[in-house]
């Protein structure tokens, strides 16, 4: 193999490295925000469930999912205030 081959090589390389790590940690970002937000829902429709029997219910929707998505258990307890306050 000639020595501009091997650089060619490794310089692919490089890059392959490069991109791999900015697409990366975007993604990390996006899968946790997903997972957040499906375990946002699911806890919505079991307080949903345990709401109706006091007559409350939160909408789920995208809205709501993201809140939780991005903001957690202080989504949660976000979304009840607005509801409690607002109705």
């Amino acid at each position: 193999m000639s020595t501009n081959a091997i650089l060619i090589y490794l310089s692919c390389m490089i890059v392959i490295y490069i991109i791999g790590k900015i697409f990366y940690i975007p993604l990390k970002h996006i899968g946790k925000l997903l997972l957040n937000s499906v375990l946002g829902g699911i806890f919505l429709m079991l307080l949903n469930g345990i709401g109706s029997l006091f007559s409350f219910h939160i909408g789920l929707n995208v809205g709501t999912a993201l809140t939780i998505g991005i903001l957690g258990l202080p989504g949660v307890v976000l979304l009840i205030a607005l509801k409690l306050f607002l109705g």
